[in-house]
């Protein structure tokens, strides 16, 4: 299946696997990228611009096909050292970055002259247009199911998409609630040049998560997700559990006095005694809706190969409807 997204990034099918904090290391983006998808390396969850280098280096040596590198721009005091990370993705020789969380205009202009691909995670139009405006070469469109941060709009993908295509010029891809063939060709259906995943990719073989993680997916439903820090207007989708049911429970009593102190035992440090250790009620955790389509665990070839399969027999189902 070959589109503007395919062709950007020089893969075989258009699916992504999109940045993850504590998933996204390079046993996950070689397993993505070897299966003919996009697979992409959390920069920030490497502490250090050196430890990003090392990682891109050993990414190199699992595969030999395509893979990029997520930067997450942080509204924060204590800014990580973004130049560092910048010059290790450019030295790396990776030539795609899915940026994500505030403006990354102020590092454009370095990957635009490394010959650098930028695509751009995005919970609105408006968004996405600015990102167009200022050079991006393709946008991640999340619609209001995506597990981690959904943005304030509520606007789930089956408008957010076909908004997005009316308004546009540069190519996107879909994000949130994708998990098979289905969501491929609902997503070109509705504009966009193929799909972003996150949590089906944590419940694969590869992922180098704990197996409660992957457990916990399997087992959820659709409407085991929380919405949590809404007071704060930084809403961040997450997989229910003890710890984020106390976090609502205090959201609740401090109403409009929450900070993120009163929270912060629930959300701050918790991922790697989640994600590597496998303590499930440590505290918050994105997850998506589409965990409620989620009922296995395979190989990332696997999945993708029977994406790409389903897709297909969709494709073939809608042409002899069409010639009836």
């Amino acid at each position: 299946m070959k589109t503007a997204i395919t062709e950007m990034f020089g893969i075989k099918h258009p699916i992504i696997q999109g940045g993850m904090h504590y998933v996204g290391f390079a046993e996950m983006a070689a397993a993505v990228s070897n299966a003919g998808g996009l697979g992409i390396i959390t920069g920030l969850t490497q502490k250090t611009p050196a430890d990003l280098a090392n990682e891109i280096a050993r990414c190199r040596d699992m595969t030999d096909k395509p893979f990029g590198v997520n930067l997450t721009f942080l509204p924060t005091v204590n800014a990580p050292d973004y130049p560092g990370y910048v010059r290790a993705i450019i030295e790396g020789g990776v030539k795609a970055v899915e940026t994500a969380g505030n403006n990354p205009a102020q590092v454009l202009p370095f990957f635009k002259e490394a010959g650098v691909k930028v695509i751009h995670k995005c919970t609105s139009v408006r968004h996405a247009l600015k990102a167009q405006s200022i050079g991006c070469d393709a946008v991640s469109v999340d619609g209001f199911e995506c597990g981690g941060h959904p943005g304030e709009d509520d606007v789930p993908n089956f408008i957010l998409l076909p908004r997005a295509a009316d308004e546009l010029e540069i190519p996107f891809v879909s994000s949130g609630g994708m998990a098979d063939g289905r969501s491929l060709m609902a997503s070109i259906a509705l504009g966009a040049s193929g799909m972003n995943m996150g949590t089906r990719f944590i419940a694969t073989k590869e992922a180098p998560v704990h197996d409660n993680v992957k457990a916990a997916i399997v087992a959820a439903s659709e409407l085991d997700t929380r919405l949590v820090m809404r007071p704060l207007r930084n809403t961040e989708r997450v997989m229910k559990n003890d710890a984020v049911e106390e976090l609502l429970r205090i959201e609740k009593e401090m109403g409009d006095d929450l900070k993120f102190e009163d929270i912060i035992e629930q959300v701050a440090g918790v991922y790697p005694s989640i994600m590597m250790e496998g303590e499930m009620d440590k505290g918050a955790w994105s997850c998506g809706m589409v965990a409620g389509l989620i009922n296995d665990i395979p190989t990332c070839q696997e999945l993708i190969d029977r994406i790409m399969a389903e897709a297909e027999e969709i494709r073939q189902r809608m042409n002899a409807i069409s010639q009836d």
